[in-house]
């Protein structure tokens, strides 16, 4: 995998809500959100990441680590934004 990452799930979803990807690499897990947008006209596809979908990520995170009997030194949330086709990660965007 890329960087020597392995990735745990795609699209993982629960009650709380939906994750767009884990990934593990070591004792490091990443929270990955994807955000796409076709054009830059309603802001940049990152700014759709505000501070309620911060905290639900946060749980949904914490819900997942224990349903999957997983234990991380560090949880980074990375998020990956979509602008016409470019690709950009933030890593630890929060």
């Amino acid at each position: 995998m890329a960087g020597g990452f392995e990735i745990l799930a795609r699209n993982w979803r629960c009650d709380l809500g939906e994750i767009d990807l884990v990934c593990r690499r070591g004792s490091l897990v990443v929270v990955g959100e994807v955000k796409a947008r076709t054009s830059a006209a309603f802001g940049v596809p990152a700014e759709a990441v505000g501070p309620a979908k911060r905290r639900r990520l946060r749980r949904l995170a914490a819900r997942f680590l224990a349903e999957h009997a997983l234990t991380a030194a560090a949880v980074r949330f990375d998020v990956v934004s979509v602008l016409a086709g470019e690709v950009e990660v933030i890593e630890a965007a929060f």
